[in-house]
């Protein structure tokens, strides 16, 4: 068999693992680094080589650092050329061998085991190639010229990537994807699966909700590979990216969903960034991010995937651009690139549902994500107090220091929206008590307080956990951590039972809990 780079090989499959006992994190504690292997980061002894497994490999410790246990690959499958998203795959059960192939793969889910990081990989099922395509007429096979056996051939067949929509209708086309979903589980020890584009798989034209446009055997083979999965893994994630924040996409299969764990949130992504990338504070809509923070599928809080930045939003080739980039084009290295992108980051990491990065926001990264460039990894030098603030909330999120386990719990109450003064505040909770209930405070207006109202659910001293403007994290900003504060009861204390005056500056955020 031949590509536009050579020929097959025959691969080595002896390879053995070394991790044991390691278990893939539950949804409520997950965190995840959303990467792309050739860019991540070069050869550091041959700069001119693109990165690969063993680059990955390299940076475990860093991110085991930050706090991150899931890794989310863009899709490593072989496709044409050396460059590429991996958003078409020519081969979906091979891996490619600019990255390393098959041993490399395997080195690399071992090592992240050692480090206590899960691999989730992404799979395309949407389309196939459309380049590269040895599947493309098979037998010799068509009709209307299009693609054969493993595809649609009619109107079935188009999506934007090109007219390669699989034939879900084929039991062995059916067949084909199940078994290759399965074997990044089972074969290669992934701990889950993150699916692109599932819109494009369930309906006709991939970016609505109307059933009337639906692909029934599309959405019976989602349910019949998440129920396999469910049935031999269930501790394996299966996360959609659909779109479209469509509840039956994570409802149980019994119940007519899709069966996934979880999917991308769309509406909380598109809220968030409206309200901390325009200039003018008065456009910021409260109301919208109250409601988006508080969303959830089918009552379950982490059946959504929360971000600022993906490789989608922040891609060249798409014309888009890093969060600190939009704030203030040409200054993203300024006071509010910086307090604002970070505010949005505080929002990832307090709301319900499962944090996710894309790599390089960590420390600022800006510009536009280009495949075929690395990461400036002289900002992690550079913009170090962005890295800490990265890693408070990611320690905090994952509850480390047993001071803030309501972030891991389902409930939330937005219990103060001030659209004047563009402040915000809500509750989080798992069982309740010290060390449990939270209480976040952003503050989205370019105003300091140091007296504002808000409500607790408990008197008593309440401890800053987190201050976004914290001198630590950028130069210029507060001398010290922010007071903590007695919450009494009485007062304008938005329907709480006690009230409590926080000090907090301009586009941050603040996270309280009790001590035992």
């Amino acid at each position: 068999m031949t590509n536009s780079v050579g020929n097959g090989i025959i691969a080595d499959p002896s390879y053995v693992f070394q991790s044991v006992g390691y278990s893939t994190p539950a949804w409520n504690e997950m965190v995840i680094y959303e990467l792309h292997v050739g860019s991540f980061l070069f050869d550091p002894n041959n700069p001119s080589k693109r990165g690969d497994f063993d680059t990955v490999i390299a940076k475990l410790g860093y991110l085991r650092d930050l706090g991150v246990n899931a890794i989310q690959l863009l899709p490593s499958d072989e496709f044409p050329g050396d460059i590429s998203w991996g958003y078409n795959p020519a081969d979906i059960f091979a891996i490619e061998q600019i990255y390393g192939g098959p041993n490399g793969m395997r080195k690399l889910v071992d090592a992240a085991h050692s480090n206590g990081i899960a691999i989730i990989y992404d799979v395309v099922y949407n389309h196939l190639g459309p380049d590269d395509l040895d599947l493309w007429q098979f037998d010799g096979w068509n009709e209307n010229g299009q693609g054969g056996i493993y595809f649609y051939n009619d109107w079935r067949n188009r999506t934007p990537w090109g007219d390669t929509r699989p034939d879900y209708g084929r039991g062995e086309v059916r067949q084909y994807i199940r078994d290759n979903a399965l074997r990044w589980l089972e074969q290669r020890y992934c701990d889950g699966l993150r699916w692109d584009a599932t819109g494009w798989i369930r309906n006709v034209y991939g970016n609505n909700n109307d059933r009337g446009s639906d692909i029934p055997d599309g959405w019976s083979l989602m349910q019949w590979i998440n129920s396999e999965i469910r049935n031999r893994q269930p501790w394996k994630i299966s996360i959609a990216e659909d779109m479209q924040d469509n509840d039956y996409v994570t409802k149980d299969v019994g119940a007519g969903g899709a069966g996934f764990s979880s999917q991308w949130g769309a509406g909380f992504m598109h809220s968030v960034r409206d309200a901390i990338v325009q200039e003018d504070d008065s456009g910021r809509n409260m109301y919208a991010l109250r409601d988006f923070i508080s969303q959830r599928f089918n009552a379950n809080a982490f059946q959504r995937v929360l971000y600022t930045e993906s490789h989608d939003e922040v891609a060249q080739a798409a014309g888009q651009k890093r969060v600190p980039e939009l704030i203030w084009p040409g200054n993203a290295d300024s006071f509010f690139s910086q307090k604002r992108s970070t505010l949005g980051a505080a929002l990832v990491f307090t709301a319900p549902g499962i944090p996710m990065i894309f790599m390089g926001q960590e420390f600022l990264e800006w510009g536009a994500w280009s495949d075929a460039n690395q990461l400036d990894w002289s900002k992690v030098n550079r913009f170090s107090g962005i890295l800490s603030l990265y890693r408070d909330l990611i320690h905090l999120r994952r509850n480390w220091f047993d001071t803030t386990r309501g972030l891991k719990g389902h409930d939330i109450n937005v219990h103060h929206v001030n659209n004047g003064d563009k402040m915000i505040a809500f509750h989080r909770w798992d069982q309740g008590g010290p060390r449990d209930d939270v209480i976040v405070v952003a503050n989205f207006g370019n105003r300091a307080y140091n007296s504002y109202r808000i409500g607790f659910p408990r008197g008593g001293t309440w401890r800053v956990r987190f201050k976004g403007d914290w001198r630590g994290y950028r130069a210029g900003l507060s001398d010290d951590a922010s007071h903590d504060l007695s919450a009494m009861s009485g007062g304008n204390s938005d329907n709480m039972p006690n009230g409590g005056d926080v000090s907090i500056g301009p586009y941050t955020a603040l996270i309280l809990s009790q001590d035992d």
